[in-house]
């Protein structure tokens, strides 16, 4: 039974139920049939305000292949959304009619305050540039996979690591087994947010940054590369002045290890040549196919038991989250939570710090 009613954040699960999963999604990888019936009678929402290929196919393939159904939205146009009905009223009309959602929204800490109206648990299918928990699990799934261990890695990180919550999650996750260390590449304008070299900072978890792949190539174990996301940027221009530095091809790859593996979350734009493809090191493709056992290994675990709820915290005097994307800025009616850090409030829904 996991301890946590929502999976918002791969925080909210102990590192054992993360073993848990993954050991789940590997048996159902080598014995699907076996489990499929599993969910039968059940209903899952997908209800997707972004756009998605994988992570939306996979939720509805994951649920179809354990005897479940469907139903939701992949364009809020062609919902009431549209009619301007909030967050709120969205989840507490659409969590009467299914037994679990599966929420992707393109504002940060969304999935958290759907949380806080939901009847159903909720799984965070990406929340903005913020988190993406899900993606994670998958990731491990690979690790679990291909590498045979969670720990003692050198993973590299490469490309939009200020909006990749991809990057976000993984980096919580993995810091959270012994002997592993983070090279973090990126430009300047793209380098990891603060509240993440906090956390690798309160785990002791080790790493360094780079502005240069062909120099961190020979140490990696792990190669995690990320496209440069166009729809986080305010203007054409600011994307045209990043997109294409970081480029993974052939001459490249001659300077990784044997065992490296490649991953990306995909879609991929132009961070990786269509040569490297054939390398029997890219395991991207592989990575989409494990997601599709991660989740299902992880709503079967969330369809068995409630958990515990997720508690509303009234604001009160709380001051105004200083992201101006934060989803209690957004939506003023969602209550306004904070953790104190020293001198610094860090917001529960988006984890942007405020000086008190």
């Amino acid at each position: 039974m996991l301890q946590s009613r929502h999976l918002i954040d791969l925080a909210d699960l102990s590192v054992s139920e993360w073993e848990e999963i993954t050991r789940l999604a590997c048996d159902i990888r080598g014995h699907i049939d076996d489990y499929y019936g599993a969910c039968r009678g059940k209903i899952l929402a997908t209800l997707f305000y972004e756009p998605s290929t994988r992570t939306q196919m996979s939720f509805q393939t994951a649920m179809l292949r354990l005897g479940g159904r469907l139903i939701g939205f992949d364009n809020p146009g062609n919902s009431s959304v549209s009619k301007g009905e909030s967050l709120k009223d969205t989840i507490r009309v659409v969590s009467g009619y299914a037994d679990i959602l599966a929420l992707r929204h393109p504002v940060p800490g969304a999935a958290r305050a759907a949380a806080l109206y939901s009847r159903v648990p909720v799984i965070n299918a990406g929340d903005g540039g913020h988190l993406h928990p899900t993606q994670t699990l998958t990731d491990l799934v690979t690790l679990r996979q291909e590498k045979g261990t969670f720990s003692g890695l050198c993973i590299g990180l490469c490309g939009d690591l200020k909006n990749g919550r991809t990057v976000h999650s993984l980096i919580k996750a993995m810091a959270g087994f012994p002997h592993n260390r983070f090279v973090l590449i990126s430009t300047p304008d793209l380098t990891i947010p603060s509240y993440i070299k906090d956390y690798l900072a309160a785990v002791g978890c080790p790493y360094q940054e780079l502005d240069n792949l062909m120099e961190a190539m020979p140490e990696l174990d792990v190669l995690y590369m990320t496209r440069i996301q166009q729809e986080r940027f305010a203007s054409p221009e600011e994307y045209e002045r990043q997109r294409g530095i970081y480029v993974l091809d052939r001459e490249k790859m001659k300077r990784g290890k044997k065992d490296l593996i490649v991953l990306h979350p995909l879609p991929r734009v132009d961070e990786i040549t269509v040569e490297v493809d054939d390398d029997p090191r890219a395991r991207y493709f592989e990575q989409t196919e494990y997601g599709l056992f991660a989740r299902m290994a992880l709503i079967m675990k969330m369809t068995e038991a409630a958990g515990k709820r997720l508690e509303s915290v009234r604001g009160g005097e709380e001051p105004l989250c200083a992201n101006p994307d934060c989803i209690t800025n957004r939506e003023r009616y969602v209550p306004r939570s904070f953790r104190k850090n020293g001198d610094i409030l860090v917001c529960d829904y988006c984890e942007e710090r405020t000086l008190l």
